[in-house]
């Protein structure tokens, strides 16, 4: 029996390290797609790709490296449109893509100018005309994006993250020119981007996670702010979330979906 035996024993190890190898080398392609709350801006980091303003602390990159054997796919870009994205970056969704996750449809709605009319001056007109746009033609964007990561990727796991509220009830610096019946407004504006996503999204089978729980209690003035305030001196990073925000907000809310 032992003579049966010795032989066998170095076998069986080369067995179990070529399965170890072999499950090692199975690993998830992850694509990020998405605009500006994806790619990483508000972070003051972006090694990745500057024009796009990709870097290292944005939520995709540290997803991935959280979660073991992940290869990203990282082609969010600040400024992306739903647009920007069938003519940019859905290409980059493949029949092997296994996990997705995207931000998109705040640059249609022109979210950002809307922001800026209110630190400049009065936004009343700019935020009604917003959010017809998102009860209206926002819709049919999204669907167009949807549909194309269903076709392109069908057994992918799709996280779909919304956009948070910015603004408490407290003022400071970061909320200049933005009186407090405006930063209602907009936080309106937000809730009802989100639920406009959420529904959207919901027709495709997809995961969408509303950021607005989470980042409850870190909005711009809090003592624990996730988000960037107005920046007279870095104007590309307002209104965008930090590195914190990042981590600790959306990093959470991309892995309850794709593990």
């Amino acid at each position: 029996m032992r003579k049966v035996l010795r032989p066998l024993a170095p076998m069986v190890c080369a067995l179990a390290l070529f399965g170890s190898a072999g499950t090692a080398l199975a690993a998830d392609d992850y694509v990020a797609l998405g605009d500006s709350y994806s790619s990483g801006t508000g972070t003051g980091s972006y090694t990745l790709n500057s024009g796009c303003q990709r870097g290292i602390y944005a939520y995709p990159y540290l997803a991935s490296r959280q979660r073991p054997n992940t290869n990203l796919t990282f082609v969010a870009c600040s400024g992306a449109t739903t647009d920007d994205v069938m003519a940019n970056q859905i290409a980059s969704v493949t029949a092997g893509t296994e996990l997705v996750s995207i931000t998109i449809g705040g640059n249609d709605a022109g979210f950002s100018s809307v922001v800026s009319a209110c630190v400049t001056g009065s936004c009343g007109p700019a935020i009604a005309r917003a959010e017809a746009y998102i009860r209206t033609t926002l819709p049919g964007k999204l669907s167009t994006v949807y549909a194309a990561i269903q076709r392109q990727a069908p057994a992918a796991r799709v996280a779909v993250l919304g956009y948070p509220r910015l603004f408490s009830a407290s003022s400071c610096g970061g909320t200049f020119g933005i009186d407090a019946g405006e930063r209602t407004a907009l936080n309106g504006t937000a809730d009802l981007l989100s639920s406009t996503i959420a529904t959207a999204a919901g027709s495709y089978g997809f995961s969408y996670v509303s950021a607005i729980p989470s980042f409850t209690g870190h909005a711009i003035c809090s003592g624990s702010a996730w988000l960037n305030g107005f920046n007279l001196f870095a104007i590309g990073e307002s209104f965008h979330p930090n590195r914190a925000g990042n981590s600790s907000g959306y990093t959470p809310l991309v892995r309850s979906v794709i593990g």
